[in-house]
């Protein structure tokens, strides 16, 4: 997150949103990454200071770009009797696109929200700018389709997790 474009504006949206559902009274399940290059317990492996998780809120950790992949979180969510999932973190071009895509598939309801995730620059890899993938991601999201599933992209703002 210390590299992201909008990183303030992006942690500030997902405190919102992490404040919006406990007010109401929806579940929070955090998701952390690890890999070779972002190790278990080390610094940059942290949550962002900003972003506190409640004792009471599950932690799945991961090792693969979808969350659902060698992890217990469809376990978690079947156990919260979620059937729709408000997704916002990092990496837009990584792990959230493949979570939207592996819950999905899964027949999960899937709203992206649009100001509430964010990259790293991968340009030197031939990637488009960070804000580039931010974009395109919001972008073909809000098309996607699928017999008795949803897709939608909103802004922090928008979102409602009841009525």
């Amino acid at each position: 997150m210390a590299e992201a474009p909008r990183r303030d504006e992006v942690v500030g949206n997902i405190d919102a949103l992490v404040e919006k559902a406990r007010a109401d009274g929806v579940p929070v399940v955090w998701v952390q990454h690890s890999d070779e290059e972002l190790v278990q317990g080390s610094d940059e492996w942290q949550l962002v200071p900003e972003l506190v998780r409640a004792q009471s809120e599950p932690l799945v950790h991961k090792s693969y770009g979808d969350s659902f992949e060698g992890t217990d979180l469809e376990d978690v969510l079947a156990d919260l009797a979620v059937g729709r999932l408000v997704v916002a973190g990092a990496e837009s071009d990584a792990c959230i696109r493949s979570t939207i895509h592996g819950a999905f598939t899964r027949g999960y309801d899937v709203t992206l929200v649009g100001d509430a995730h964010t990259a790293g620059d991968k340009s030197a890899w031939g990637a488009p700018p960070a804000e580039q993938v931010i974009a395109h991601t919001n972008l073909y999201w809000q098309f996607q389709s699928a017999p008795g599933r949803t897709a939608a992209v909103v802004e922090t703002k928008e979102v409602a997790f009841t009525g």
